[in-house]
């Protein structure tokens, strides 16, 4: 039984097409979707069709919509992975997020699995859709409601596709500059690590300011009173100044 795959096993080269026809005749729904299962719940089906009666489907949210009613639902499959000794770590914040490829990933990893304990064959289960009569109206069929859930009209989908996008962008432009500028910090604070200047009290001013643990406007200031005041100890110590104050004494004499 196959719990820790590595990135070359042969499961993870399975396209999105052979993925997707996978779940839903394995669970009867109708997802076009990988990341249409980024819920959790339809983890939950795959691993109760496996194995009846392990996973308390009563606790699976199969409308959750919002992230923390995702991370409940990986809740369950976490505890079932345990109750199983299955190690494989479960980027919930990765999956919750609905990214295509993060989510075609774990289903990858999923399918291998279920492959391995149905012995590499394909095995529908009548348990796809148990649900606890508690979760679901007696007049609601459960095969058939994760299903309806997953469906949406394509002109919403596209909307919200859409809306999805306009949000990332700003996102992945504000880390692409956040990595910009850490680049450029890692670059000073390596440079201040040099031997030959590093006992330099411009560079220790240069180290108060990166290394402050806190956003007072004064470390800056205390920065620069550390630097003129290294340059007051300096002048004073200069020849030109010692020989103006020689020059001074002997004015002052005639």
């Amino acid at each position: 039984m196959a719990t820790n795959i590595g990135m070359m096993d042969g499961a993870y080269f399975i396209g999105r097409s052979e993925i997707l026809s996978w779940i839903n005749t394995t669970l009867h729904l109708s997802l076009s979707k990988v990341e249409e299962a980024c819920s959790g719940a339809v983890d939950c089906q795959l691993m109760d069709s496996i194995h009846p009666g392990m996973v308390p489907m009563h606790k699976v949210n199969f409308d959750a919509k919002n992230e923390y009613e995702m991370i409940q639902n990986y809740k369950v499959l976490q505890d079932v992975f345990n109750k199983l000794k299955i190690t494989k770590h479960i980027e919930v914040n990765k999956l919750v997020k609905g990214r295509p490829l993060d989510n075609l990933e774990f289903m990858q990893w999923m399918k291998r699995y279920c492959d391995s304990v149905n012995g590499g064959g394909h095995k529908p289960s009548s348990s796809h859709a148990r649900r606890n009569s508690n979760d679901v109206p007696s007049s609601t069929n459960p095969s058939n409601q994760l299903s309806k859930a997953s469906t949406k009209p394509s002109t919403s989908i596209a909307a919200y596709d859409e809306q999805i996008t306009e949000l990332k962008l700003p996102v992945d432009s504000l880390e692409k500059e956040r990595d910009f500028y850490f680049a450029k910090l890692r670059d000073i604070e390596i440079l201040c690590q040099t031997p030959e200047i590093e006992d330099s009290p411009i560079i220790a001013a240069i180290k108060k300011i990166l290394y402050a643990t806190d956003g007072d406007a004064s470390v800056g200031l205390e920065a620069q009173a550390m630097v003129a005041l290294h340059y007051k100890e300096a002048e004073a110590l200069s020849p030109n100044a010692e020989a103006s104050e020689e020059k001074s004494r002997r004015g002052k004499t005639f």
